[in-house]
């Protein structure tokens, strides 16, 4: 028995017909990829589905398990991309799930009643991020990110932009965004970061939206709410 969450659902409503490599013509199901992503922004919606067991779909005595942090950075990576995110659990016997698991789906959980409007009911924006890692398509999933990897989404004229990875000295550029950019209607006048209430220094240069973090409190990614209005 498998247990499966889809924790960007809000972004795709119904049910649905997958499929996987080239089983359906394009727009005649969805697209699934199993354990993997894709490498730009596909604008049919697809899907990606994993499990946070490592090895196995259901459960297994002494598994090994992924991390809240690599979960959380694919989703932002599938969902930049116009994706979702279908999260397999494995009960055990009974229907109970172990600590371990119970431990990342709280993590994760915690993270999106920060996060979430970043997530829920967003659209792909224009790009889907910036940086230097990107999987190739299929390829299996969690892969490790640095400070430069940004994904964007949007939502209400709003853009969101997620680091993948929290800079250590908190000083972010975002290359895409900086003055006069093709991609946005107007400058941008206000930054904020989900979560924390106190405000970020930031500054739109030729050479990308400057932004200083407050210090890291945990290894999860963050999210930037960027305005181009008052």
């Amino acid at each position: 028995t498998a247990y499966y969450y889809d924790v960007a659902a809000a972004r795709h409503q119904g049910v649905v017909l997958t499929y996987k490599l080239q089983a359906f013509p394009p727009g005649a199901a969805v697209l699934d990829v199993e354990r993997g992503k894709l490498d730009a922004l596909r604008l049919r919606p697809w899907q990606s589905d994993t499990s946070v067991s490592i090895n196995s779909w259901g459960y297994v005595k002494d598994d090994t398990y992924r991390t809240a942090a690599s979960l959380l950075t694919d989703l932002i990576d599938i969902v930049s991309k116009n994706g979702n995110l279908l999260l397999n659990i494995g009960p055990r016997a009974d229907g109970t799930i172990p600590q371990q698991v119970r431990t990342v789906l709280l993590q994760i959980g915690a993270w999106l009643r920060v996060n979430g409007e970043a997530i829920y009911g967003t659209r792909p924006w224009v790009l889907y991020g910036e940086g230097t890692t990107n999987a190739p398509s299929g390829r299996e999933a969690g892969q490790m990110y640095t400070p430069a990897d940004i994904r964007f989404t949007q939502k209400d004229g709003t853009v969101y932009a997620m680091g993948l990875a929290w800079p250590r000295d908190g000083k972010v550029l975002i290359k895409t965004l900086y003055s006069g950019t093709p991609y946005l209607t107007a400058p941008v006048t206000r930054v904020s970061l989900l979560g924390d209430s106190a405000a970020v220094a930031w500054k739109q240069t030729p050479q990308g939206l400057a932004v200083q973090l407050p210090p890291p409190h945990d290894d999860l990614p963050y999210a930037l709410k960027i305005l181009t209005r008052q």
